[in-house]
């Protein structure tokens, strides 16, 4: 079982990856572990792609979350047998990046790198509303379900995200979801 979760930043992509990891009991990769020294500072780019190349490598099974185009994303969706694509409208996944800030407020969550207290800032709010929907966004997340079609799952909301947990729990296989 191998499962891409991407999406907007704040709709929940962290917490489906490791749901779905403790579902299947296969290893989680968060890609901003992988992106992201403590302090907020970036990895050189190879040393990044060279960490996400050896996850893949050495695991049949693996659930993997974030967008970074630059991780072996090509890969990533070839392989997968089932994308799950967070489609939640701008103004939840604000709402859901504030909570989140309330909870880990002072500290690193579990799917960030140590050293990267949990932060909402302007820059970051302004990536949630703005910068991360544009239209050339928006053109390349709907080539990537055109592309990989069937293996995709949308889900716009919690009541859809629900939904699907629900399906998982009793059928315990995401590529059967509809």
């Amino acid at each position: 079982m191998k499962i891409v979760v991407n999406g907007y930043s704040g709709s929940g992509k962290s917490t489906l990856a490791g749901r779905l990891g403790e579902l299947y009991q296969i290893p989680v990769l968060h890609l901003d572990t992988v992106h992201w020294l403590p302090g907020w500072e970036e990895k050189a780019e190879e040393q990044e792609r060279s960490e996400v190349r050896a996850f893949m490598d050495r695991n049949a099974s693996w659930v993997i979350d974030g967008n970074y185009r630059k991780l072996e994303y090509e890969r990533r969706l070839q392989e997968a047998d089932r994308i799950i694509f967070m489609d939640f409208n701008r103004f939840s996944c604000l709402f859901r990046a504030y909570r989140r800030y309330l909870v880990h407020k002072g500290r690193a969550r579990n799917s960030m790198t140590e050293g990267c207290e949990e932060k909402l800032d302007l820059e970051f709010i302004r990536w949630i509303l703005w910068d991360s929907r544009t239209r050339k966004q928006k053109k390349l997340w709907q080539a990537m379900k055109e592309t990989c079609g069937e293996k995709t799952v949308v889900l716009k909301n919690q009541r859809q995200l629900d939904g699907f947990l629900e399906f998982l729990s009793g059928q315990k296989d995401p590529t059967e979801f509809p």
